[in-house]
């Protein structure tokens, strides 16, 4: 069986998937003013919406989590296929509110799909070391995908094209990883006992897996928080909020691209730690510079969160691997859980810090960057809980048995 997967092929169809969730998070970034326009939506409205794209993730997640070795991954990698599509439709022909939330929540679900079948994929199909730099070079396409598409967005919208057109582009990677997958063979489980549910459960009350579960839910606000905002945050800064959104995930991506020798130098708890720190450096730029400042600022922040989500992905595969699919699932869908809840939270500080900001007297541009700095000083919040949780973790597994290389019959 292991003869007939074509490895090559089914890595590059999880790219273009990847670059699909990509589309449609700096895309959906990138119009967020003119969704705002078009329908007369507050900051706050907005906010549950990007809500719903982090809401259907963890749903989907999780599902095919717990399904993955029932259903198994071509299976749902057609359900992304339909939802991603159905998602986009929809949200092309939008006629209000209510339609964008279902909209976008389809988009989410199809995300969360992907990520459910191309992680343990990705683990079966590599071993060890290999299996680290693998998953860094295919979440690299995150960030990378989130580079072609937020130009594509500032390109499009300079040239007064319509947001919907701007949809449309989304179904360009849709299609081409649905004619990847189509036909191949997919590999199973490494890891003897991974697909035994009640192994994954009982795997997933491990200390390291709870910690991981906790420390999640604040790498992947301090990741997408600042960027899913960047345009209504950064809009008045002195520098144009798409270019910033490229830098930042074009630094991700090479540092994805080159993280085998990094997590292989300072070990899953030093890369975690020193990027936990760089993020709130970043954020703490980004909320007192202006003008060309604002790019180096992205490059600290981009530094920063660039290994989070592959690292914490990684660690649950080498430190709980009996926790399988569903234990990567999990971690990743609570990740976008904890997102989906503190969007329209972010919404409300950036709505409180406008309504603020004018009673004192602002307005303009002068307004619109006051409180959009205001409101990361609130974001920067959450990589500064990293810091303390990486330090713990950092000194709790030095000396662990965990850190020790999985051996080449697991993940």
């Amino acid at each position: 069986m292991n003869q007939t997967i074509n490895k090559s092929a089914l890595f590059n169809a999880s790219c273009f998937a990847l670059i699909t969730t990509a589309f449609t998070f700096a895309i959906r970034a990138g119009i967020l003013p003119q969704l705002g326009d078009t329908f007369g939506l507050s900051a706050e409205q907005l906010g549950f919406i990007n809500s719903m794209w982090f809401l259907g993730f963890p749903i989907s997640m999780i599902l095919g989590g717990i399904f993955y070795h029932k259903v198994g991954p071509a299976n749902i990698m057609r359900i992304a296929f339909l939802t991603h599509t159905l998602g986009i439709l929809l949200t092309i022909f939008a006629d209000g509110y209510t339609t964008l939330l279902i909209s976008t929540l389809f988009i989410g679900f199809g995300n969360g799909c992907t990520e459910a079948a191309c992680n343990p994929m990705i683990a079966d199909m590599y071993t060890g070391n290999k299996m680290n730099k693998m998953l860094n070079r295919f979440h690299m396409w995150f960030p990378g995908g989130i580079v072609l598409g937020s130009l594509i967005s500032k390109f499009m919208t300079d040239l007064n094209m319509g947001w919907e057109a701007q949809i449309w582009i989304m179904m360009i990677p849709t299609v081409i990883y649905a004619v990847l997958f189509f036909g191949k063979t997919f590999p199973k489980p490494l890891v003897e006992g991974a697909s035994s549910l009640q192994e994954n459960l009982k795997a997933m009350f491990s200390p390291v897996f709870i910690f991981l579960f906790i420390a999640m839910a604040f790498t992947a606000i301090s990741e997408f928080g600042p960027q899913q905002w960047v345009g209504l945050i950064m809009g008045s800064s002195g520098a144009s909020p798409m270019l910033i959104l490229a830098l930042t995930t074009g630094v991700m991506a090479t540092a994805r691209f080159f993280a085998g020798p990094v997590v292989a130098t300072l070990g899953q708890t030093g890369v975690l730690l020193g990027g936990a720190i760089l993020a709130t450096l970043g954020i703490y730029m980004f909320s007192t510079v202006t003008g060309p400042m604002a790019y180096v600022a992205a490059v600290v922040f981009a530094l920063g969160v660039g290994y989070f989500w592959p690292v914490m992905v990684g660690a649950v595969a080498q430190r709980v691997p009996l926790s399988g699919a569903l234990g990567m699932s999990i971690i990743g869908g609570v990740g976008m859980f904890s997102t989906a809840i503190f969007q329209p939270i972010i919404g409300g500080w950036i709505d409180g810090s406008n309504a603020a900001m004018s009673a004192a007297g602002l307005s303009g541009a002068e307004l619109e960057l006051a409180a959009g700095q205001e409101t990361l000083q609130k974001i920067m919040i959450f990589p500064i809980i990293l810091i303390v949780l990486f330090t713990i973790f950092f000194f709790w597994q030095k000396n662990s048995k965990s850190t020790k290389e999985v051996p080449a019959t697991s993940y």
